[in-house]
């Protein structure tokens, strides 16, 4: 299975109808992690099909940590560009704005016309996202990122280096 871009946009759906708190790319890439972690080891697979690299602070997941930081900087891309292709398909289903602070830029989700869809997902699937999302809805992405340091294999994985 590959990198499922379409499956991301509705877990974030999904976390904008359950009205989960703080919702800024950091804490969907560190939910991506754990959602892809727990299903891995429950069901042999990742649900969102993207590597996550150990970085200072949490996993990061590397396709979507691309596209955040495309988005986070306005950059031009090309035509032919995948990224464009996949920054296009998120946008059908979520709108994303830029809020510029201090020290550095937060992406805020906003619910546009679509649903979640729950049909993209196997029931384990969903089983796990909820699970997750639930554990972590009013959790705020430092506390989730500190979580994380908490599974042996991120401890002893290198920074830079790939967890999962």
């Amino acid at each position: 299975m590959g990198f499922d871009i379409t499956k991301i946009a509705n877990f974030i759906l999904y976390m904008l109808e359950k009205d989960v708190q703080f919702i800024n790319q950091k804490k969907v890439s560190t939910l991506l992690f754990l959602v892809d972690y727990e299903n891995l080891q429950k069901n042999g697979e990742k649900i969102f099909a993207d590597d996550y690299i150990k970085e200072k602070r949490a996993p990061t997941p590397k396709i979507m940590q691309e596209i955040f930081t495309i988005i986070e900087n306005n950059e031009d891309l090309d035509e032919e560009d995948e990224m464009l292709f996949l920054i296009r398909e998120l946008l059908e289903y979520i709108d994303i704005e830029t809020i510029s602070k201090k020290t550095h830029t937060e992406l805020r989700f906003i619910k546009v016309e679509e649903e979640f869809d729950s049909s993209l997902f196997e029931k384990e699937e969903l089983d796990t996202i909820r699970k997750i999302v639930k554990k972590y809805k009013d959790t705020s992405p430092r506390n989730i990122a500190n979580d994380t340091f908490q599974i042996e294999l991120v401890r002893t994985t290198l920074q830079g280096e790939a967890i999962i």
